[in-house]
């Protein structure tokens, strides 16, 4: 018994010292690197780590949704990214149709797709700064309808690819801008049926 005590006080003391120090640790790096760092970069991160902590998904936290309108198809959707992919001067330079599941109960998948979009011009600017940002590229637009009838489209949240870092340079900034611009207001219109 008092060896299983004993086992069981390391063991938490253990994971408070060891959680401590790592909290400690990332303010430290924070507050001391902050200055380097880009304007937007703690709010970014904070934004993302409060969304870890509420729902436990570091997938949802780094998302945008947009749920699709209820008169809304997958085939109306994708008519309306191709239509809209044009006046913000990107190029749809994927579709796949994942899969389709007719049985499917209402809190599962039914119907999945993924558009892939692109500024071939600005993917080869930030490409030329740092082969890493091809780790976002193409953006990704993703279309998911539930076997209820709800659907929704989902995006990668480009804040920390933005703003996660050092300041990017200006030009890259701007470009930046309008590629997120175009992966937020995209799905936000083609959820509604816009073209």
């Amino acid at each position: 018994m008092k060896r299983s005590l004993l086992t069981a006080l390391i063991a938490a003391s253990f994971a408070f010292f060891a959680t401590g120090c790592s909290t400690m640790h990332m303010g430290w790096t924070a507050v001391t690197g902050q200055h380097k760092l880009d304007d937007g970069a703690m709010a970014a991160y904070d934004e993302m780590f409060t969304k870890v902590v509420e729902d436990g998904d570091p997938a949802k936290a780094m998302m945008k949704e947009y749920k699709v309108a209820e008169d809304i198809t997958g085939d109306d959707v994708k008519e309306s990214i191709n239509a809209l992919a044009e006046e913000y001067n990107m190029r749809v330079t994927g579709y796949v149709k994942m899969f389709t599941k007719e049985d499917a109960k209402p809190t599962e998948v039914k119907e999945a797709r993924i558009f892939s979009l692109c500024s071939l011009y600005i993917a080869k600017v930030f490409l030329n700064h740092s082969r890493y940002f091809g780790g976002f590229m193409p953006c990704r637009i993703m279309y998911v309808q539930y076997g209820d009838g709800s659907a929704y489209l989902i995006t990668m949240d480009l804040n920390l690819a933005i703003h996660g870092g050092y300041p990017l340079p200006e030009k890259m900034g701007e470009l930046a801008a309008k590629v997120k611009t175009a992966m937020e207001e995209i799905p936000s219109r083609a959820a509604q049926g816009d073209f």
